[in-house]
């Protein structure tokens, strides 16, 4: 029996992290959970990675916690969840989730907390914490609601309901919904154009985007600093790609 875990890879500055749990859908036990944070802290830390990717092995992304890590300490699992969730969440550098089939409870969380979703046809969303009698986080309320909105948030909530990629697409869960067979050649068509444009631009944008108030300053003197604007305008000019060499890591 294969062991579940995460396993990840970076190809091309695209780092790529895989839930891999055969048995329970992807299900996340205690010990996944607690092992995503150390596992994104070193990627983000990699001057190589520009960007990453979460998926699921096979053909469902994340069916949730395993339910039977609850059976002990429900608390304890939830804490682990939330850390994870809040690792994924400060990730300096764009996310996306590549989702396909189930994506609920905890998988819903995860895939809450990355910049972009993108989603196969027939993926389903829901998340279920009223079926469990949980009380779901409210660092996950609040980003579910910042998402799809009040009303959305409390249908998924109260109901614990599956909704699909329609639907899901519509309420602003997810950001592009691809035919089956189509989903990893659009995410690695995107990723590239990601890993191709300024970090700078994409690490500012993402504080501002998630309500950092306080880092106006600290933006301005790094643009100063950094070579990526006249880099950019440069190549506008010359009518060639641009090679932006800005990264958090190596700058300092």
């Amino acid at each position: 029996m294969e062991e579940p875990k995460l396993l990840h890879s970076v190809t091309a500055s695209v780092a790529t992290v895989v839930v891999r749990h055969p048995t329970k859908r992807n299900a996340m036990t205690a010990a996944m959970w607690a092992s995503l944070p150390p596992l994104l802290g070193a990627l983000a830390e990699d001057p190589a990675v520009r960007t990453l990717v979460l998926t699921g092995e096979g053909n469902t992304f994340c069916a949730g916690a395993d339910i039977s890590t609850l059976q002990g300490s429900p608390l304890e699992a939830q804490r682990l969840a939330v850390a994870a969730e809040e690792a994924l969440a400060a990730f300096p550098k764009p996310t996306m989730a590549a989702v396909r089939g189930h994506c609920v409870g905890g998988g819903a969380q995860l895939a809450a907390a990355c910049d972009l979703r993108f989603a196969e046809e027939g993926a389903l969303f829901g998340v279920t914490p009223a079926r469990l009698g949980i009380v779901y986080p409210s660092s996950a309320t609040r980003r579910l609601v910042s998402l799809v909105g009040p009303a959305t948030a409390k249908y998924l909530l109260f109901s614990g309901e599956l909704i699909g990629t329609e639907r899901a697409l519509r309420a602003g869960l997810v950001d592009e919904v691809l035919p089956a067979g189509g989903l990893d050649a659009r995410v690695a068509e995107f990723t590239r154009v990601l890993a191709s444009r300024s970090l700078l631009t994409q690490a500012a944008a993402k504080e501002f985007a998630d309500g950092r108030t306080d880092r106006d300053d600290h933006w301005h003197r790094t643009a100063a600093a950094s070579e990526d604007t006249a880099e950019g305008v440069a190549a506008f000019l010359e009518r060639r790609a641009p090679r932006f060499t800005w990264n958090a890591v190596t700058s300092g």
